[in-house]
């Protein structure tokens, strides 16, 4: 296979996206991430925000940043493999709950720069999930700006569980069942049940994405 491979680490919150990528990168070190939360928190570190329209607008103008990241990775990565140097095509790396809000324009950046997407979708049980999920947004690691609807440089919460942007039970299962988060695809597939992650076979995956990155 020749030019570059887009990897999309994507399908629905708390299923182990991040924990995937560290796996990915360490298999392929090469490989390039771009993330759509990184930038969105450099923007709150920026900006910081009043209320939810000011949060919705920093967050549309990280889909903005995150797509001319997408696009400088895979000019960047197609001209690294035009030059030569391996067997293997450089590799770009992203993870998110993609939906069909990202699709049209992620597979217009493949086209142009003659890419071929793989899409690994992770699943698993809403009850987990949603429990998997709070635990992180409880975690003081996780920046604070997910779970708040107001946010500027240097605030602090000591009680995470009273953020005024956390999300309740009822909510968290429409996102997931109406957003389209189990159903994102560009080019080909795989999906993980994610339910258990210590039984999700890491190894199985690093071949799969292996065996069509080498592909002739």
């Amino acid at each position: 296979m020749s030019g570059t491979v887009l990897v999309l680490v994507a399908g629905l919150p708390g299923t182990g996206k991040s924990r995937l990528c560290a796996r990915i990168q360490e298999r392929f070190p090469g490989c390039a991430q771009v993330s759509i939360d990184d930038i969105k928190e450099r923007l709150w570190e920026e900006y910081g925000f009043d209320d939810i329209e000011q949060k919705q607008d920093l967050e549309r103008k990280a889909l903005g940043i995150f797509f001319n990241e997408i696009d400088a990775a895979l000019n960047r990565d197609t001209r690294s493999s035009d030059a030569g140097g391996g067997s293997a095509p450089p590799l770009v790396l992203s993870d998110y709950p993609f939906s069909a809000k990202q699709l049209g324009t992620l597979k217009a950046l493949c086209k142009h720069h003659g890419a071929t997407a793989l899409t690994i979708r992770l699943t698993a049980d809403l009850a987990v999930l949603f429990e998997r999920q709070r635990r992180r947004d409880l975690d003081p690691a996780r920046h604070l700006g997910h779970i708040v609807v107001r946010y500027h440089p240097g605030d602090t919460l000591e009680d995470r569980s009273s953020a005024t942007g956390l999300l309740t039970r009822d909510e968290f299962y429409r996102r997931c069942t109406t957003r389209g988060y189990d159903t994102f695809q560009l080019g080909d597939l795989l999906e993980v049940d994610a339910t258990d992650l210590e039984a999700v076979d890491y190894e199985e995956i690093l071949s799969w994405i292996a065996a069509r990155s080498l592909a002739p």
